[in-house]
């Protein structure tokens, strides 16, 4: 209740002079004001300044906004991670509309349906993706303005619009003055799950969210001023995680990378002095097994941020021994990106490697913009001991929380239900409070009444040394109810049968855990190096 004597609530309203709404936008114009030449965007040859890419962005949204485009408009991308994609991150929020990037490796049917229900009213794409979009704009009900990106990186394809993005860049004023949000609830982002059990749902952001994670994650990875941050995560994933508006808060230097292959990687860290990344254990495996010649050693401190799946400690390790320390991130497209880091602790310096990278695979504790965390029962909310055994759902509730699901308030709802963010992954809480997610609650075995985390048994997998891949899935089974069943891909010229796999499980982990089925097979991925465990057990039905 208001106390109306509170003399700290006499005479001491908001104003325009000691309130703004929160808004990652205003990063750009900081960046190119005070560091207007220091270099924002490495693309090949290309070079631009922050004063360049600043002008690119305002010259965009002033064409837009001529086009018709405000407050509440929808404009999807369907990009790769090249300049034009970054420049979108602030330029459509400049005109209070809202940025739909869409996973690049969808099917055109579900390309279309997200830009039906996004209400697309401009389609930003590029020739590489001309056959698929090209098909899901057929299918729209609605037809927006297609605009093209003709990058010369690229050969192949064709263009699908009306005009390109550089002529689109051309009806535009560098001088458009544009205007933060009045309400930092604003809608900013739409970004789409991945719908493996139906449509897609549409995940919406808000400016003070983007806002609050992007420093979040300046301070959970250390970002320093200046970073020079390599483009290995998809920016259409969670907005790259917040990444396009914390490296611009920095005044860094985004370097874009068309194409994800370990030598183009190791080169780019080299050449441009990268100090950070992202990717998924999938990219970090792949910097792992890459030829020997190139692979070097690197010769500066470079940071790397995993996520979307747990790391194995064998990754972990891995890296490190490469001179890439490694920071482990965990959330959701719910949750804007990274939510939880695990943060380093001095005394884990006096581990042994394996000891430590044990430490470092687990989740970690809340990121700094996020309020609270907890592992709790899902139907009481009562949280689990801190004993590293009993397992909960993680949940959280903070300003890094989506906005809801676009036009899908039961989905919200359930969500959202008893105050809490329910992530549907379940986890242990250590003593030292690191949460450490043990599986989806989907995904967890039950065999003969005993619950087996996939996670752990493909840990053991992944100390293999021939192994390049696994990922573990319930199979049905008469007696025990379900087993583990265990997909292998090995390592280019090994040579292993099943039985070999199952008997090296055997010699590290209880029994009962240990695969009954190998399979040896390539996994099926997203985009983002997500294991689409679905399509395994598909795969692996009678």
């Amino acid at each position: 209740m208001e106390n109306n004597n509170n003399p700290y609530n006499m005479g001491l309203a908001q104003n325009s002079a000691n309130f703004s709404a929160l808004s990652p936008v205003g990063f750009i114009e900081r960046a190119a004001s005070v560091y207007p030449e220091h270099t924002a965007v490495i693309y090949g040859d290309l070079r631009r300044s922050w004063r360049e890419t600043y002008e690119r962005c305002l010259r965009l949204a002033s064409a837009l906004q001529q086009r018709g485009i405000g407050e509440g408009d929808t404009v999807a991308a369907v990009l790769p991670n090249i300049p034009e994609m970054l420049e979108l991150h602030f330029a459509i929020p400049m005109l209070g509309a809202v940025l739909n990037t869409q996973n690049t490796r969808l099917d055109a049917e579900t390309i279309g349906f997200m830009l039906d229900h996004g209400q697309a009213q401009v389609v930003i794409t590029d020739r590489e993706f001309s056959d698929t979009v090209g098909k899901a704009l057929k299918m729209c009900q609605q037809q927006p303005l297609v605009v093209d990106v003709d990058d010369i990186q690229f050969s192949g394809g064709e263009l699908l619009g009306s005009l390109t993005y550089e002529q689109l860049l051309n009806e535009g004023d560098e001088h458009f003055s544009w205007q933060p949000p009045a309400d930092e609830w604003q809608a900013i982002a739409l970004n789409y799950t991945s719908g493996t059990t139906g449509n897609p749902k549409g995940v919406v952001y808000h400016h003070r969210g983007a806002y609050l994670n992007s420093l979040s994650n300046i301070l959970g990875q250390n970002l320093p001023p200046h970073a020079v941050y390599l483009w290995t995560l998809p920016m259409f994933h969670c907005n790259g995680w917040c990444y396009p508006w914390a490296v611009t808060a920095v005044a860094g230097t985004h370097v874009c990378l068309r194409h994800l292959q370990a030598e183009r990687i190791f080169a780019a860290i080299q050449t441009n002095g990268v100090t950070h990344f992202c990717g998924a254990p999938v990219v970090l495996n792949m910097l792992l097994n890459a030829a020997p010649q190139t692979r070097p050693l690197v010769d500066h401190p470079v940071t790397v941020t995993t996520g979307g799946a747990a790391p194995p400690a064998s990754i972990i390790a891995g890296m490190e021994a490469l001179g890439v320390q490694v920071v482990h991130a965990y959330g959701l497209t719910e949750t804007y990106g990274p939510s939880v880091f695990c943060c380093y602790q001095q005394a884990w310096d006096e581990l042994s490697l394996e000891q430590r990278a044990a430490k470092m695979a687990r989740q970690g504790v809340r990121a700094p913009g996020m309020a609270e965390l907890m592992v709790a029962d899902p139907l009481t909310l009562e949280p689990v001991a801190r004993d590293g055994t009993v397992m909960g759902e993680v949940m959280m509730r903070g300003n890094t929380m989506m906005k809801g699901y676009l036009r899908n308030p039961s989905a919200s709802a359930d969500a959202f239900s008893g105050g809490w963010f329910h992530t549907g992954d379940l986890a242990v809480w250590h003593a030292d409070g690191y949460i450490e997610v043990k599986d989806r609650s989907k995904d967890v075995i039950i065999s003969g009444g005993e619950n087996i985390s996939t996670i752990e048994v493909e840990d053991v997998l992944y100390r293999h040394p021939a192994i390049l891949e696994a990922a573990v899935v319930a199979q049905a089974d008469d007696h025990w109810g379900e087993v583990p069943c265990a997909v292998v891909t090995l390592k280019p010229g090994e040579a292993l049968d099943a039985q070999s796999i199952i008997d090296f499980c055997r010699d590290k982990m209880a029994h009962y855990k240990c695969p009954k089925r190998v399979v040896f097979a390539e996994l099926p991925k997203t985009s983002t190096g997500k294991v689409q465990k679905y399509a395994l057990r598909q795969m692996l039905q009678p």
